[in-house]
């Protein structure tokens, strides 16, 4: 592709923007009523939200010698984290969620030099099967989305699938019949026609841009200072060995879209990044933060994969969360016109899990039985968690995240069925260093 304008590098990074926008302020939406805020600490909320999701992608992207994966992964809060959160925040305050969270960053640091050695349980077996299961998984998410938004009162009204079905053939038409920059941006145009559209229906609402104020300035604990327990600091701690684990499963998708094998070493940085991306969000009373799925799919769709975009991408959230105004023009795109984008997306991440998978030797019934599994149980977790509602918190947390526990049975499995095999390979490759330091004397 030609030399990137900053023009088109701007909007390719507002496409990723958008991509994530949905999923970066649902969170504070959902925690912030929950804990008592007020109308303008929730504004706040979103801003500063909006802002360190910028600062944690930089994190990610430019990172240094030790941190970041240097991949084009945009960073936002995990949903795993808004159950602990509002839970904490109910029974401590939320001075208490932000200590917990700042505590757990720095663990995430610490166990992210021992996450790197468990690459070796990752054959492509279980990378693959992981992989399906995060694009998955993200679909429901999508198609509540195409309905309208789970809980609106015109959930499943025909204009809003007729919306998402023109946002998803707009993005089919034109990568068929484009190609470079258009193409690149097909999901941000298609966005942009999507909502006109919805305009001339009268479901696209201006008021929110109205009512938004110019700047805002951010301001670290303006919440109060953090309030450390044993209790919700372990909560978190739980949240973030999760989000490591998502995460790992994310960066072998994004390694696998843009052709860069992985190394256990960049596995570690881009896990330590992420601890720090949480100890910052502590400190500016935002959320942990960890890698978004959804831009993933967005890199796998545009097939445009420098680090400059996101670079972009990450400045315009920290001038988003600067502007209030500017960022709630973001809020006037109807959900079904998101959900039709959505379903290109997180598509094109389980065409990647399967693009994994043809590299397993399908002969072997270990491997059928092993993915058979994983993905059953992941996909059944998605799409009723209320099956493990009984469960104690601290394994609801791990059973209800279909990601989570799909991920943990493809490790497991493997390990049970293929431990036999692998075993021998590392056998084998004792003996050709053997031989190799026996000739080496010689």
């Amino acid at each position: 592709m030609e030399k990137l304008t900053p023009w088109k590098l701007g909007t390719l990074g507002l496409q990723h923007v958008l991509a994530m926008y949905a999923g970066a302020v649902i969170v504070p939406l959902i925690v912030g009523p929950a804990v008592g805020m007020t109308a303008e600490q929730l504004a706040y909320l979103i801003s500063i939200d909006l802002f360190t999701c910028g600062i944690a992608s930089l994190l990610q992207v430019v990172g240094g010698k030790n941190f970041g994966i240097k991949l084009p992964v945009i960073l936002g809060c995990t949903f795993t984290a808004v159950g602990p959160m509002i839970a904490i925040g109910k029974l401590q305050g939320i001075s208490a969620i932000y200590g917990a969270i700042i505590v757990s960053g720095i663990i995430v640091m610490i166990l992210a030099q021992f996450m790197s050695k468990v690459m070796r349980f990752f054959p492509p077996v279980v990378t693959g099967a992981v992989v399906t299961i995060i694009g998955i998984s993200l679909i429901p998410v999508a198609m509540n989305n195409v309905a309208g938004g789970a809980g609106s009162p015109d959930f499943g009204n025909p204009r809003n699938l007729l919306l998402a079905a023109l946002t998803l053939v707009l993005i089919i038409v034109i990568n068929r019949y484009s190609s470079g920059y258009i193409k690149a941006v097909s999901v941000l145009l298609s966005m942009i026609i999507g909502t006109l559209a919805a305009a001339g229906m009268g479901m696209v609402n201006l008021s929110p841009v109205g009512e938004a104020s110019w700047f805002h300035m951010v301001q670290p604990f303006y919440f109060g200072i953090p309030t450390f327990h044993v209790t919700a600091i372990l909560s978190m701690t739980l949240v973030a060995i999760v989000s490591m684990i998502e995460s790992t499963g994310v960066f072998l998708a994004l390694g696998e879209v843009c052709d860069r094998k992985l190394e256990s070493e960049d596995i570690k940085k881009g896990l330590r990044a992420e601890g720090l991306a949480g100890v910052l969000g502590g400190i500016f009373n935002s959320f942990p933060y960890t890698s978004f799925s959804q831009n993933v799919g967005l890199v796998a769709l545009t097939r445009i994969k420098t680090l400059n975009v996101v670079i972009a991408a990450g400045a315009i959230l920290m001038i988003l969360g600067l502007v209030p105004k500017v960022a709630a023009l973001t809020t006037i795109i109807p959900n079904p016109v998101l959900g039709g984008a959505m379903i290109a997306m997180f598509g094109m991440v389980i065409s990647s899990g399967v693009k994994m998978l043809s590299r397993v030797d399908f002969h072997k019934n270990e491997n059928l039985l092993i993915i058979a599994v994983s993905v059953g149980i992941g996909l059944g977790a998605s799409v009723v968690p209320d099956a493990f509602a009984k469960l104690p918190e601290g394994l609801r947390l791990i059973f209800q995240n279909g990601i989570v526990i799909g991920s943990f049975t493809a490790i497991g499995l493997n390990l049970f069925l293929n431990k036999r095999e692998e075993q021998k390979s590392i056998d084998l490759l004792e003996d050709l260093k053997s031989d190799h330091s026996a000739e080496a004397s010689i």
